[in-house]
């Protein structure tokens, strides 16, 4: 494990800085920095500031990812699945979030919505080619290795 230093500006509206809830936790918490609360109907979405801009290191992005949790006992996930912010951003970390239940879902000030994990980054040169080399899977696709029922 490597550790960096991340730069973090706290905006006035925001309620907390990004922590880890536990020594091993991979992601920090992320908390909504508003001042009422915001209810999702079914399927509706918000962009929920977080009150913070930062500064990556060079050669590293933050990933936003849901909350497990809020995923699997309200359906409440973000509406990009997971959300890069790359090194030379510099606006205040917003956090897309979506209620995929039948239930309306209300987040208050100061709770607890993504989290944020700092991954290094690795570029690719892009090498055309007149075809790609060929595997046992080939172009077999979704389903194509086998079904296994818990």
């Amino acid at each position: 494990m490597t550790i960096i230093e991340l730069k973090i500006e706290k905006l006035p509206h925001c309620i907390s800085l990004p922590e880890y809830a536990t020594k091993g936790a991979a992601g920090m918490d992320l908390t909504a920095a508003i001042k009422e609360p915001i209810t999702l109907g079914s399927l509706d979405r918000a962009l929920v500031p977080t009150g913070i801009k930062i500064q990556l290191p060079k050669g590293y992005e933050a990933q936003i990812r849901a909350r497990s949790g809020m995923a699997i006992k309200h359906g409440i996930t973000l509406s990009n699945c997971v959300g890069t912010i790359d090194e030379d951003y510099r606006g205040e970390v917003k956090i897309g979030i979506i209620n995929l239940s039948k239930e309306t879902y209300t987040i208050n000030p100061g709770d607890r919505i993504a989290q944020m994990v700092i991954a290094k980054i690795e570029k690719a040169t892009i090498t055309p080619v007149v075809s790609v080399d060929e595997t046992d899977r080939s172009a077999g696709g979704f389903g194509s290795t086998g079904y296994s029922a818990l």
